[in-house]
């Protein structure tokens, strides 16, 4: 349905997937790709090439049901070219200015922030630089 003359614009819609079981990671993934990429599936294949030769894979949930580790989910993002790069309280340095509201999100101390980018920004941690 298209909208008429005056009409206000609509918001751009955000693919968002609600989280169900232990797919927290997956979830998280195609959230911030905003488009369902990964599956339980594809999540169980990348614990398989981190770990093959383990009866009891280290990377998720000895049931199966989920609960992948951060190691997953920087095997997918690698494979779509892109890299998490990993901020917590430690890391934070206010100079950086222009990322102020990781600052914000850091401060408590109780959190810790993966930003995704490009593989080419995390080479050359032009992340780090401020206008």
């Amino acid at each position: 349905m298209s909208q008429g003359p005056g009409a206000p614009p609509r918001p751009p819609s955000v693919y968002h997937e609600r989280q169900r079981l232990e797919l927290c990671a997956i979830h998280a993934l195609n959230n911030v790709l905003q488009q369902r990429l990964f599956s339980q599936e594809a999540a169980d294949e990348i614990c398989k090439r981190l770990a093959p030769d383990c009866r009891l894979n280290p990377h998720r949930s000895f049931l199966g049901t989920g609960n992948y580790d951060v190691n997953v989910i920087m095997a997918a993002l690698q494979g779509l070219g892109l890299a998490a790069v990993w901020w917590d309280r430690r890391r934070w340095d206010p100079k950086l200015g222009g990322l102020a509201f990781l600052g914000a999100v850091l401060a408590p101390g109780l959190c810790q922030v993966l930003v995704v980018v490009t593989k080419e920004v995390e080479e050359k941690s032009s992340w780090l630089l401020t206008d």
